[in-house]
């Protein structure tokens, strides 16, 4: 009889711890508020489309439900278009949207037959005010390509890197047609390299750019051996650009993964001008990319 009591309390006491965990009470910490991402307040209408301009490329968005369609806005990569999908919807519903800098922006959504914005510019990235302590976007959203790199910690390199503009190497380069492509430094960190570049036109035609390829071919190449390359394609682009004007130059900061090159081979960035013939090729070596500055010695901005 006494292990049959014993067997029933042991019944009841694992029921009751289970019954416990289930209803979390005792087991878990409560979320204070100043771990919350407070939300924005949007009002969408079924007649209208808000549009809602990002910092940068939207990576994510998710809804609340299906009282409310959104989606990035066609051949804009930063902007989103919301509306409702059913009128006079009355439950609050939400959305979230995560961006390629690393930030994460939360929404909460209302019906309203007018609503007071249609356009809505997201220009705060930390704070909302100096006596708020807490972020209304999170910058700790870690994005796959950029391994264990912080997304807004890459986009500040970048443009430390764009805003510094200094001249580290002074031998890669090429120029013909008005048209100079040159390699102005090479900076890492963290498993990521990090090219400075400058496009030149000191002619009056404008130049279109095309397309911009990174690959790793052989040295020499034997006639009848079919050429080895491999393509190295950019994770990030600070300043992409794809027009230059007459008698101007612009410049770019593309970020890509830690690569080596084998003693055989080099690195050839070809850069190809739209519907023209002034395209630019340098050539890139391994001792160039192990010299690399490190980016602790920028300023970061």
């Amino acid at each position: 009889m006494i292990w049959m009591v014993l067997l029933l309390v042991s019944i009841l006491t694992i029921n009751a711890q289970t019954t416990k965990g289930d209803s979390s009470e005792g087991w878990s910490t409560e979320i204070t508020f100043d771990k919350m991402i407070s939300p924005y307040e949007l009002e969408v209408t079924f007649d209208k489309t808000v549009h809602i301009i990002f910092p940068a490329a939207i990576r994510y968005i998710d809804l609340g439900s299906t009282n409310i369609i959104a989606g990035k806005a066609d051949g804009a990569e930063n902007v989103i278009r919301v509306k409702a999908a059913i009128r006079d919807f009355k439950t609050e519903t939400n959305f979230s949207v995560i961006t390629e800098e690393g930030s994460f922006y939360s929404f909460n959504v209302n019906y309203s037959n007018e609503p007071h914005m249609l356009n809505v510019e997201m220009k705060d990235f930390i704070h909302d005010g100096d006596t708020i302590n807490h972020p209304n976007n999170a910058l700790g959203v870690y994005l796959k390509e950029l391994g264990n790199e912080s997304p807004m910690l890459v986009h500040m390199i970048m443009k430390s890197i764009y805003q510094n503009d200094r001249k580290e190497i002074n031998h890669i380069g090429c120029k013909r047609f008005g048209i100079q492509y040159q390699l102005k430094g090479i900076y890492t960190h963290n498993g990521l390299l990090y090219f400075h570049t400058q496009l030149t036109n000191s002619s009056n035609v404008p130049f279109d750019l095309d397309f911009i390829l990174f690959k790793i071919v052989d040295k020499k190449v034997v006639k009848r051996t079919a050429i080895q390359e491999t393509i190295i394609i950019p994770i990030r682009a600070f300043n992409y650009v794809t027009h230059v004007a007459g008698k101007s130059s612009e410049r770019t900061v593309f970020t890509l993964d830690k690569f080596t090159i084998p003693d055989d081979k080099q690195l050839v960035v070809e850069l190809n001008e739209k519907n023209g013939g002034r395209h630019q090729r340098f050539v890139v070596e391994n001792s160039d990319i192990v010299r690399a500055n490190v980016v602790n010695e920028l300023k970061i901005k």
